[in-house]
C-alpha cells in the first residue's frame, strides 16, 4: 500500500488505512497484535500488541499530509490519559504475567504527495498515569 496517498478519501477512512500501516510494521518486526480499536468504557486504544516480554498499548495517528503538522503531536495529554484508561480496564481483564513489561506507544503514520507511506514508531512514549 505503498503508493496510498490518502487523497479523496473520508478522514475515518484515512484513520482505518493508517492503522492498518501501522499493524502491518508491528507484525513485520515480530510484534503479536493481542487486540484492535479495545474499547473500554467510551475510550479506545487502536492496538494491543506484544513482543517477547513486552505488551505495548499503541496509539495510532494518521495524516495525509504535515500541512498540519506531524500526526504524533496530535496525541494530547488528555488522548494519552484516555489510553491509560483502557489500559487499566484491559489489564482487569487480562492480568499480567509475571516480568511483563508495560508501556505506551505511538506510531504516526502520514502520506506526502507523491511518496510512500511513512510510519514513525515512538516506543515507551508516555509513562503510566494515575
Amino acid at each position: 500500500m505503498d503508493e496510498f496517498n490518502g487523497e479523496g478519501l473520508s478522514r475515518a477512512d484515512v484513520g482505518r488505512q493508517g492503522e492498518e500501516e501501522a499493524a502491518q510494521y508491528l507484525r513485520a518486526r515480530g510484534w503479536t497484535l493481542l487486540a484492535r480499536n479495545f474499547r473500554w468504557r467510551r475510550n479506545e486504544v487502536d492496538i494491543i500488541a506484544s513482543k517477547g516480554r513486552i505488551l505495548a498499548f499503541v496509539e495510532v495517528k494518521c495524516r495525509r499530509s504535515h500541512r498540519y503538522g506531524h500526526p504524533l503531536e496530535a496525541i494530547t495529554r488528555m488522548k494519552q490519559q484516555e489510553v491509560t484508561r483502557v489500559a487499566r480496564g484491559w489489564l482487569q481483564k487480562n492480568p499480567l504475567p509475571p516480568g511483563t513489561l508495560l508501556r505506551f506507544d505511538a506510531i504516526g503514520v502520514s502520506w506526502r504527495k507523491g511518496s510512500r507511506v511513512e510510519v514513525l514508531h515512538v516506543p515507551d512514549a508516555w509513562r503510566l498515569g494515575r
